[in-house]
């Protein structure tokens, strides 16, 4: 993984463009009116870091068709993802508990375009009363339950399941059956060995579950790798949709 700050190009914020992301989907016409002229669309790049442990966080972001890695930090190396964020939500958050300083690295792994708001104006939009405020409250609490089952998915289940369930993530966010996974940037998203990742690609890769090829990674069967996940997966949406109901519910809102 080589991440760089990169670059971004704001345009005005495209109404219908922000539906593709569930948040802003659930409010109220007007009120996304008042949020696309507060905010600017931006193109995301691989590899751009948005947050680093410690600094204060100067955007907060709602996907559209990008996604964004959540990764702890162990003396200041990032080692673990502890959080994938799609068009079902928006990093940044923390902001809610008026907290502008990020505790995680945070890194796009999946190119495209998202919502971009200023922290500071983001948090005092939060402090009116607005649905979306409603809808973030819910949020943040499906976010730390996920957190929670995330830990203990690390600690107690086997790499192939837990990559099986990180693939299934994955393709909900990228929209697609197909993305760029190498096992190097595998290994560390799940935190093991980088033998342990090829070891469980090749089991799932010779059983027909997908297809790997110098990077470029395909589902095959998506209900045989459900099987294989751990039910951390299925926990994970059964989460978000009992509450956030209202939310239009689509591949990527797990």
């Amino acid at each position: 993984m080589t991440p760089s700050r990169g670059t971004t190009e704001p345009h005005a914020a495209d109404r219908e463009a922000l539906r593709r992301n569930g948040l802003l989907a659930s409010v109220p016409a007007r009120e996304l009116r008042r949020w696309s002229s507060r905010g600017e669309t931006v193109r995301l790049t691989f590899g751009q870091v948005l947050y680093l442990p410690g600094e204060l966080k100067r955007y907060v972001y709602f996907p559209l068709d990008s996604y964004i890695s959540q990764v702890s930090s162990l003396a200041g190396v990032p080692c673990l993802e502890v959080g994938l964020v799609g068009s079902e939500g928006m990093v940044g958050a923390s902001l809610l508990f008026g907290v502008r300083m990020a505790p995680l690295h945070t890194e796009v792994q999946g190119a495209g375009t998202a919502l971009r708001l200023e922290a500071l104006q983001f948090a005092r939009e939060m402090r009116r009363p607005s649905a979306l405020g409603d809808v973030m409250k819910r949020y943040l609490y499906v976010r730390m339950s996920q957190l929670g089952q995330m830990a203990a998915c690390t600690r107690f289940h086997v790499v192939g399941a837990r990559l099986a369930r990180w693939l299934l993530m994955t393709r909900d966010r990228a929209h697609s059956d197909s993305f760029r996974a190498t096992h190097t940037h595998m290994a560390f998203m799940l935190g093991v060995r980088r033998v342990g990742v090829t070891q469980a690609a090749s089991l799932l890769q010779r059983n027909n579950l997908i297809h790997y090829r110098r990077g470029d990674l395909t589902i095959l069967d998506s209900r045989g790798l459900e099987a294989l996940s751990c039910e951390c997966y299925a926990n994970a949406r059964q989460i978000y949709a009992r509450h956030l109901p209202k939310l239009p519910h689509r591949k990527g809102h797990t």
